[in-house]
């Protein structure tokens, strides 16, 4: 609470909560916890199913997730060249929309899935992260005033790790509430009654019963056996619920983008043109001024230091 006190009141506080008041920054900031969210927590989650229910080594698990990073460098490349001719709120819906529809396809996980089932989900995984995020900084820190952006974009940037950290957090809790409440409902069906499992038990049963040893062993060991299949389908439900989780924080991201106003060219940017225009000569300075005659207070204040000797000097106007 002290600490939320001082960055109210202080003038220049480490995180600047005051920027919140601006929307582009205060739906930014949100849209960047959900792409912490997307990007940690499956960072998280899939090298876990990997290595807990498919039973795959370290080089396995890289291998099998290696197309995500390939997907990622791709797509940088596309989404410079259409940054510069679409509306970048088109782009980060289509970024954030393409991650949900990936946590989609990871809902139907299943126990057999490997590096051939994960290929599809996974790419629509990489690919869009730079258009989920490139737009979230420009449009949400581009919107600041310049003497507050240094104080914002701590903030800013603590919200995606942040997303990260609770999304590992919640995905975690997930896993262990729903893997429980899974398992029970698959145990309340395995009854006498169930032919399926009468059937594996009996035909376990009597595998394991030809390994020397007792018949009872035998039975246990097949019990244990059907338990562990059990906690193995319960698990990747759980899984499959999560990556359900991550979807909804997805799709309420993809709505909200929206509300987002496109960033026009500030008077930081136009200010330091005016500047080096000075150098060139009167002409050129006036023609700025009449495009944007705002920024000539701004340009005036904040300009950079302009060198020393005769072109600092007072120029006689030639109109």
């Amino acid at each position: 609470m002290l600490f939320v006190i001082r960055c109210l009141t202080f003038a220049r506080p480490v995180v600047d909560l005051r920027a919140l008041k601006n929307r582009n920054f205060a739906v930014g900031c949100f849209l960047s916890f959900v792409t912490g969210i997307g990007i940690f927590s499956t960072i998280y989650l899939t090298p876990l199913f990997l290595g807990y229910i498919r039973g795959y080594s370290a080089w396995q698990t890289g291998i099998a997730i290696f197309s995500t990073g390939v997907a990622s460098i791709a797509a940088v490349p596309v989404y410079v060249l259409l940054a510069r001719k679409v509306d970048t709120r088109w782009l980060m819906m289509f970024g954030l929309a393409s991650f949900g529809l990936s946590m989609w396809a990871f809902s139907y996980i299943t126990s057999d899935w490997s590096g051939e089932e994960l290929l599809v989900p996974q790419v629509l995984r990489g690919f869009p992260q730079v258009f989920a995020v490139a737009p979230a900084v420009n449009l949400g820190l581009g919107s600041l005033p310049p003497e507050r952006l240094k104080y914002a974009s701590g903030l800013f940037n603590m919200m995606r790790n942040l997303g990260g950290a609770v999304g590992i957090a919640v995905c975690g809790a997930i896993l262990n509430a729903q893997t429980n409440f899974h398992f029970n409902m698959i145990a309340s069906h395995l009854t006498p009654a169930n032919g399926p499992m009468t059937r594996l038990i009996a035909s376990a049963a009597q595998r394991y019963g030809a390994i020397p040893g007792s018949p009872e062993a035998g039975q246990l060991a097949a019990v244990k056996t059907l338990s562990n299949l059990a906690y193995r389908e319960a698990s990747t439900l759980a899984y499959a619920d999560a990556f359900r989780a991550i979807m909804l924080a997805f799709i309420i991201a993809t709505v909200l983008v929206p509300l987002l106003r496109i960033r026009r060219q500030s008077s930081l940017a136009v200010g330091i043109t005016l500047t080096k225009d000075d150098l060139h000569g009167e002409t050129n300075r006036d023609r700025t001024l009449l495009v944007h005659p705002v920024s000539r207070h701004f340009a005036l204040r904040s300009s950079p230091k302009l060198p020393s000797g005769p072109l600092a000097q007072p120029r006689p106007d030639v109109r």
